[in-house]
Parts: C-alpha cells; structure tokens; sequence
C-alpha cells in the first residue's frame, strides 16, 4: 500500500413578423474585447491518459477534470477572508491509475476548491473525498495546458516528482498543497483532451 500511494499518482405569421423585425433592425455592436473577456467565466474541462517515464509502460494514469470559476464563494475565517477569494471554483477531479503489475487499479475523487487561469494553461487544487489510498481529506494540484498550433495538451500534479521537504535533519516530508498550487504542466497527454475557458480575475464585490 506504501508503495501504492507514492506511485499514485463535460408558427407561421408571428414568426414572419419577428424575422422582419430582426432583420430590419440595426446590428448589436459587438461588446469591446476587454467586456467581453471579463463576462467569461473561466473553467476547465476534459479528461486524458497522461505519459509518466517513472512507471512501468504498461501503467494508465488519467485525469479528469471539471471546474467552474465560483469567485468569493468560499468564505475562511482570517482577516480579508470574509468573502473568499477571487480564485475560488467548484467541480471534480478525479484521478485514475492502473497497474496490471500490482493488479491493482488506484482511484481518488475530488472537490474543486480552487483555480486560476492565464492564457491557455489553469491551476486547480481540489480535497479529496474518496480514494482506495487513503488520501481522503488530502488536497492535491493539477495544472493543464490547453495545447495550441497542433502541440498536445499537457498536465501536472503535485505529487511523484513535486513538493517534497527536505528538513534540517535529512528526513524527508511531503508539506500540505496550498490552494491553486500546482508544478508546471510537466507531462503529455496522449489521448483525449483539456479545454481551458481563461478569464480575468474577477472584481472584489462591493461591501
């Protein structure tokens, strides 16, 4: 099981009429770009089998993740936290690993609780709530970048070759992950896809 963890890594006239009346009337103009960024909301959706070089070939390791922007819905209890934070999300993620060699096949799902965007990459953390590794309660970051120009998507974690603490006496610790962190998209997707929706960072709300 310990080494199970370590690895573990979507008629007629009045319709007549309206269509005289739609097409005698003058074109909406078209919002200005900087509106139309900030009326998206940003997201991330998809799901793709992941190349890892740390595991045997035979492995299948795959992500799936759904998450929406939700910005200053998730209140904490510090100073500035009564609203949240403008980066927090909802929505799952789940991980997926198969190992025919350990007849084994590691499962965890997750709570969206954070995500940013910039351009075609996003970061999303999310708690695990259920897993057949004990990481239940375990917060873990996955960034996707969405590829362009024909490139594939790519996809990292926060776990295999990431966040470890070496500590003053040479032991060796793996700190909590933090909201919305997560490694550069280090690995490619080799089958299936991320969609990546970017948006600003959305205005505090007012008092």
């Amino acid at each position: 099981m310990k080494n199970r963890k370590r690895v573990l890594v979507l008629a007629g006239t009045a319709a007549a009429l309206a269509a005289t009346l739609i097409a005698a009337a003058p074109a909406p103009a078209a919002p200005a770009p900087e509106a139309a960024a900030a009326s998206r909301v940003a997201s991330v959706h998809g799901g793709g089998t992941v190349a890892y070089p740390y595991v045997p070939k035979e492995h299948d390791i795959r992500f799936t993740v759904d998450a929406d922007a939700a910005p200053w819905s998730r209140p904490f209890p510090a100073p500035g936290g009564e609203q949240g934070m403008p980066v927090d999300a909802r929505g799952k993620v789940t991980v997926y690993h198969a190992m025919p060699d350990e007849n084994f096949t590691a499962v965890a799902e997750a709570e969206v609780d954070c995500m940013v965007t910039g351009g075609r990459t996003a970061t999303v953390t999310a708690v695990v709530t259920s897993s057949n590794v004990d990481w239940e309660g375990k917060r873990i970051g996955i960034s996707v970048q969405d590829g362009e120009r024909g490139g594939p998507d790519r996809v990292g974690f926060s776990w295999g070759i990431a966040n470890v603490d070496v500590k003053a006496d040479g032991s060796v610790s793996e700190p909590r992950v933090g909201t919305c962190m997560a490694p550069a998209p280090f690995t490619e997707v080799t089958k299936g896809g991320f969609k990546v929706t970017p948006a600003p960072l959305a205005p505090r709300p007012k008092p």
